[in-house]
């Protein structure tokens, strides 16, 4: 794909939505660290569900700290994996405390020090919560970047270079949002929604899909073809 078929795509994307977001619950970046580390193999949705009531409880890492391993789980039981989340949850308040004080540090490196606290994790909390042009490569965008051309790759790592590498600057901030968007709710991983994809002018993605009912009707078609 080229850089202006690139370039028209992020346009496309950004008459959409000007301003994008992610779709956690959070009022500060302590508590976006929080919402990411639990959003891991879960939906925002369930995330937002088990933050709301626990935030009004507890929204700092010293308070977090005193509810304790069983008290996070109390909260956050409805969560996969939620036991391994709340000992992460419990040893990352315990850094940050002790070596950060108790604030949630803007640099990778500290970032990916905390317990439970990867990549991906680290590149949203810098992109979200300080305004930093990182790309959290997750399973939506990992799909979008390799169905659509826009920056194919064979593992997370090497999307998330080729993002990087190919994004025009001025669309470096708002690209992580839009794309985990628009794979969330269009070209979604079992069946991309061709039919109502802006972009699909623009995409590579060679099996476009039609409209249930065009499809169906093309099936037909096609059934009474075979018959004659």
């Amino acid at each position: 794909m080229n850089l202006a078929k690139r370039r028209a795509i992020f346009e496309t994307l950004q008459s959409l939505n000007p301003h994008p977001t992610t779709e956690l619950e959070y009022t500060t970046p302590f508590e976006l660290l929080i919402a990411v580390m639990l959003s891991a193999q879960a939906t925002d949705i369930s995330v937002n569900k088990a933050t709301r009531p626990m935030f009004k409880v507890a929204n700092t890492p010293q308070t977090i700290l005193e509810l304790g391993e069983a008290g996070v789980i109390h909260y956050i039981k409805t969560i996969g994996l939620f036991r391994t989340k709340a000992k992460n949850l419990i040893a990352t308040c315990k850094m940050l405390l002790e070596d950060y004080a108790g604030q949630v540090p803007a640099q990778r490196e500290a970032l990916e020090s905390l317990p439970g606290v990867g990549r991906k994790t680290a590149n949203v909390v810098l992109n979200t919560a300080f305004g930093q042009p990182t790309i959290a490569v997750d399973t939506h965008i990992f799909r979008v970047a390799n169905r659509t051309g826009l920056a194919p790759g064979k593992d997370v790592r090497v999307v998330e270079a080729a993002l990087e590498k190919y994004t025009p600057k001025e669309f470096q901030h708002d690209a992580h949002h839009w794309l985990i968007l628009h794979g969330r709710y269009v070209c979604k991983a079992r069946r991309p929604e061709c039919w109502h994809c802006m972009i699909e002018p623009l995409c590579e993605y060679k099996t476009k899909t039609l409209a249930p009912d065009l499809e169906l009707k093309a099936s037909a078609r096609q059934s009474r073809v075979k018959i004659n």
